[in-house]
């Protein structure tokens, strides 16, 4: 009974009350966050996993800019019915390199954790112009102008400097050749080799998709968009992946 006429006095004083809960919320995050200051590895790494080059990376902001991610997460629950319908179950290391992650809640759309590859970049343009024609049910708004906004990756090479800040691996000869790549990945008729070279390499044996995506002559904010969403999910090799048992 003394106890419970404690636990009143703390109930109806607001700031006692404030004050103890700021308390145990710090001790938690505390026990949770300050251990992983002292661990060697907190992602295992994956074969496979590589940055994004800079057409793919400059896609993902078109993607965030957007909002997509309030409609779609990218985290597969190792759940049956997740994996059954989207794919192996997402693993964190395909997540080293985005700063912030796309995991996601809330799916008003599906899971696009695994959409690399499934449909084909003339089902995303329809998919962008007019998401019903593709998926009747769709309440996706249009966006069709993505097409006719031309982009030249000018900027391209200081976004990449700033993910070079908070760790993503990107080379001194990938942010020297930042500007090339970007235009070079749009441009089925470009010399590549270079871009295949320094993003090619990590991939278990798929080339870096080169290509028009969008379909029209000039490199537009579409191009970019598709080829961040072709590659979602196409990193690792789940045929041959075998988690770390010892973890």
């Amino acid at each position: 009974m003394a106890f419970l006429d404690k636990h009143k006095a703390i109930e109806t004083h607001a700031t006692l009350l404030l004050v103890l809960s700021f308390l145990v919320v710090t001790i938690g995050g505390l026990v949770q966050i300050v251990p992983l200051f002292y661990l060697d590895n907190t992602i295992e790494k994956v074969e496979g996993v590589r940055p994004y080059t800079p057409l793919e990376l400059a896609g993902r902001d078109i993607y965030i800019r957007e909002g997509c991610y309030g409609c779609h997460s990218q985290m597969i629950r190792p759940m049956r019915d997740e994996v059954e319908r989207y794919g192996h179950y997402s693993l964190a290391a395909e997540s080293m390199y985005d700063h912030p992650f796309q995991w996601g809640s809330k799916r008003t759309g599906p899971d696009l954790a695994r959409v690399g590859g499934r449909y084909s970049d003339e089902w995303h343009q329809d998919h962008f112009y007019d998401a019903k024609s593709v998926v009747p049910e769709s309440v996706m708004p249009p966006y069709g102008f993505l097409a006719s906004k031309v982009i030249d990756g000018r900027y391209i090479q200081d976004v990449m400097s700033t993910h070079r800040i908070v760790g993503v691996p990107y080379t001194d000869e990938m942010m020297e050749n930042a500007v090339a790549d970007f235009t070079s990945q749009a441009d089925p008729n470009a010399d590549s080799d270079g871009l295949q070279e320094r993003y090619g390499e990590a991939v278990f044996g798929n080339a870096i998709n080169v290509r028009n995506f969008d379909g029209q002559p000039a490199l537009t904010e579409m191009d970019a968009l598709i080829a961040y969403i072709q590659v979602l999910g196409t990193m690792v090799d789940f045929s041959t992946f075998t988690p770390d048992a010892s973890r």
